[in-house]
């Protein structure tokens, strides 16, 4: 029988990838906030570009947000001993794709069939 994942490691990495991503997400409240209106201020095309970064700070921050709910989700998940099995069939996730992604649900068959 394999190994099973280093859950003490898996913790730790989680945790310190929660923190980094928390961190990100409160210093970029300032690029999603509203672009200013006032046309004296800005000509049109730095609205226009300032408007293009705001949309690309926006997503950076929902991509962050569903890693740190699949973070989240990973740790509740060895506080109720359920980690490390795919959250689809029940078998055993490999523990090299955990220490790839620790915060992986499913195994490397189910993450295939998702697509």
């Amino acid at each position: 029988m394999k190994p099973g994942p280093d859950l003490a490691l898996c913790r730790r990495r989680l945790e310190v990838r929660l923190a980094e991503l928390r961190a990100l997400l409160e210093g970029a409240r300032e690029s999603t906030g509203v672009v200013e209106l006032d046309p004296g201020r800005q000509g049109r095309l730095s609205r226009a570009d300032a408007m293009q970064r705001q949309a690309v700070a926006r997503e950076g921050e929902r991509r962050r947000q569903r890693e740190i709910a699949r973070i989240e989700s990973a740790l509740a998940r060895i506080e109720s001993g359920d980690y490390g099995w795919c959250a689809v069939c029940g078998a055993p996730i490999g523990a090299r794709r955990l220490e790839l992604d620790p915060a992986t649900p499913v195994c490397v068959a189910c993450a295939a069939r998702q697509g």
